[in-house]
């Protein structure tokens, strides 16, 4: 190496900023100092002189601005102090970094270390700190580019995955249900059969077909002037049917006649369970009532269980209790009428209107009947709870009308019955209606009847009559 070319490289490393000495790498520094070692003493000696030189030569107007020159050697010593700092750590990112690009940028930078140091250095130099802080930059924005990147598919393949388990759980769900239909047994959706309605006796002798200037609901019916026995209007009278509960009239008859201490306790006991018609009732097995109280349950809401113990307790027993009944029937010249139990759930018991209007006379005399049919409600202390028990006929609450005496009846066999004595138009009338086809169409006959009644003087009036009995 010539002199000159060491006393360039000398002024070039002393007279430059501090700036370019700090930025240059240590490979440079190392493979400068390696070349100039064998004439470095010679070289201090020349520079030392050169540089004695240049202080002379420099103008003396220059002077004054030694001491900003000097700030601005202080202020580039104290960055170079902190980009050097920095330096290690930069390095160390940068080396992770170079290791991630990948092989092929390795060797070129082991070559520009190694052999081309010049031109290593002078692009270095060149670069300076600006180049790598915009190089650092660079990296960084492709660097965070590629994570948004990375971070935008993660959550798009997020999103897609959440849809697609939504997506299957709506199969499964699906899939589950068509199961669970799949499974169930065909048996239940089978349609169940439909049983036809039991037809009454007096549907079945073709007595609803006989048409009334009244348009009656009712198969039979029979108003009666309970005072002068004036028919007043007839349809099917002499027709023998079953008469359901209107049987616990001459119960209740009975068991007036035979005054019996009302106030002798009672129990109701597995004999009085229905077993003819499977009917429910509010008196359990083991309940104790007084005889005056079975009688209004049995009159007033036709309670089963009630009628057929008072029959049951009977002096003599069911069957002397029945036959009595009988006999009283005859006595009172029912002809038509034949019971064979107290409740009337038997389709046995029948009677014909002409009868039952003889039965409605003879019981609307008696006071206690009269109470105890025509109560609205009454209450009953069964142990710790207390009954409400309701009148079945609802026309006793009506203002229009003044009942004296009334029983309603519904089975199958004998259709919705109801027998009253009321007055009307000042009138005392008795009225029969049996086998009626709606559960209010005896009541709404009862009305067609009062209405008629006030509205004009009727003269006889009968229907025709299609049942002889």
């Amino acid at each position: 190496m010539q002199v000159n070319d060491i006393a360039s490289l000398f002024l070039f490393q002393y007279t430059c900023s501090p700036l370019v000495v700090l930025v240059w790498g240590k490979a440079m520094r190392g493979a400068l100092r390696q070349r100039l070692a064998p004439w470095w003493r010679g070289v201090g000696l020349a520079s030392a002189g050169l540089v004695l030189s240049l202080a002379v030569l420099v103008p003396a107007t220059a002077a004054p601005a030694k001491k900003p020159a000097k700030a601005a050697e202080t202020r580039a010593s104290a960055k170079a102090k902190s980009a050097a700092a920095a330096a290690p750590k930069a390095a160390a990112q940068k080396t992770t970094k170079a290791d991630a690009r990948g092989k092929k940028e390795a060797p070129a930078r082991q070559a520009a270390a190694k052999g081309k140091g010049g031109k290593a250095e002078a692009t270095t130099a060149k670069a300076g700190p600006r180049g790598q802080k915009s190089g650092q930059r660079n990296v960084a924005q492709r660097q965070g580019g590629k994570q948004q990147v990375a971070r935008g598919k993660e959550r798009v393949q997020r999103t897609l995955a959440a849809k697609n388990n939504r997506a299957e759980e709506r199969v499964t769900r699906v899939a589950a249900q068509e199961t669970r239909l799949s499974l169930r047994p065909v048996a239940a959706h089978a349609p169940q059969e439909v049983r036809p309605a039991r037809l009454s006796f007096g549907q079945m002798a073709g007595l609803r077909a006989v048409d009334d200037p009244l348009e009656l609901k009712s198969s039979v019916a029979l108003v009666m002037d309970q005072d002068s026995h004036e028919v007043l209007f007839s349809k099917n009278d002499h027709a023998v049917l079953p008469i359901a509960s209107l049987t616990k009239l001459m119960t209740g008859l009975i068991v007036s006649d035979a005054r019996l201490p009302l106030d002798e306790v009672i129990t109701i006991t597995e004999e009085d369970i229905d077993t003819e018609k499977g009917s429910r009732s509010r008196l359990a097995v083991g309940t104790t009532l007084t005889r005056g109280e079975l009688m209004h349950l049995a009159l007033m809401s036709s309670e089963n269980r009630a009628a057929h113990a008072l029959g049951r307790t009977f002096p003599g027993g069911l069957q002397r209790f029945v036959g009595l009944m009988n006999a009283r029937a005859i006595m009172l010249g029912m002809k038509d009428t034949r019971y064979v139990e107290p409740t009337g759930l038997s389709s046995g018991n029948r009677s014909s209107a002409f009868d039952l209007a003889t039965l409605v006379n003879t019981a609307s005399q008696d006071p206690l009947l009269r109470q105890l049919s025509t109560s609205h409600g009454y209450e009953v202390a069964v142990g710790s709870r207390v009954l409400q028990y309701n009148n079945t006929n609802r026309l006793v609450h009506s203002p229009d009308w003044r009942i004296g005496l009334q029983k309603t009846g519904y089975i199958s066999e004998a259709g919705q019955c109801l027998v009253m004595q009321a007055q009307v138009a000042g009138r005392k009338l008795i009225m029969v209606f049996l086998d009626s086809s709606g559960k209010y169409s005896r009541l709404a006959d009862a009305e067609r009847v009062r209405r008629w009644v006030e509205e004009q003087r009727p003269l006889t009036t009968a229907a025709g009559n299609a049942y002889a009995g």
